[in-house]
């Protein structure tokens, strides 16, 4: 491999998340009567929040699942939840060794990608907090409503390719904390799969799907990087 750029998923891979987003996603559903288990909303973290609601309402209620408007209703609770949440979230940081991880992989030439199933609403608020708009460090950010499907469907990282100039998608590294974050990865053709622990999956329900690696904190990332490379 001659590795040209990294993708990493946002919550939960690059910046913190404590389980706000589980309860968020569970408080919108609970705003037209639906109680959702936690362990159901984990397993569709990494969705394009519109798929990952309809994924609910299929197993929860499935007399809605063809009702749009409820659909909608549901996520647009979930939105403004979110960015209410990040706005005032004094504890909002990024994950152990991100920034450093993402200096070093920059020294090395390698480009730094962010992608994620919140939209770009959701997203923005984030970046502004960590001051990560405009950052050097990261060259560039997709959001699951700006390309025809979120994860696990590999438009996020085409899209990134094609803004970046990376040709080969075996240069590619695919990182992220979620089953589908993976298939995302395998589905493009990434080089490289990694998952992290550090998020919504353990690593026993992470080595069910596969990845190349899983690591437990980003910084394993650059003996691996530094490995293939030199290779």
């Amino acid at each position: 491999m001659n590795i040209r750029l990294v993708v990493f998923d946002i919550a939960g891979t690059t910046v913190a998340d404590r389980g706000n987003i589980n309860e968020a996603f569970r408080n919108a559903f609970l705003s037209i009567g639906i109680i959702v288990d936690a362990a159901d909303v984990d397993a569709v973290m990494g969705y394009r929040k519109m798929e990952a609601i309809k994924i609910i309402i299929d197993q929860y209620a499935p007399d809605f699942s063809e009702d749009e408007r409820i659909i909608k209703d549901i996520h647009d609770v979930f939105e403004n939840n979110m960015i209410e949440f990040y706005e005032e979230d004094k504890k909002l940081e990024p994950l152990p060794f991100a920034l450093s991880v993402f200096q070093s992989l920059q020294e090395r030439n390698i480009k730094v990608a962010l992608n994620t199933g919140f939209t770009r609403a959701i997203t923005d608020t984030i970046l502004k907090r960590l001051g990560w708009i405009g950052n050097p460090l990261i060259n560039a950010v997709v959001c699951s409503d700006e390309v025809p499907e979120g994860r696990p469907y590999p438009f996020m990282i085409q899209h990134i390719m094609q803004q970046l100039l990376i040709e080969n998608v075996e240069d590619v590294i695919k990182v992220g904390d979620t089953e589908v974050d993976i298939k995302e990865g395998r589905n493009a053709g990434c080089g490289l799969v990694i998952a992290v622990t550090t998020g919504a999956y353990l690593r026993e329900q992470l080595t069910k799907h596969d990845p190349d690696y899983i690591i437990n904190s980003l910084n394993e990332l650059l003996p691996i990087v530094g490995q293939l490379n030199h290779n």
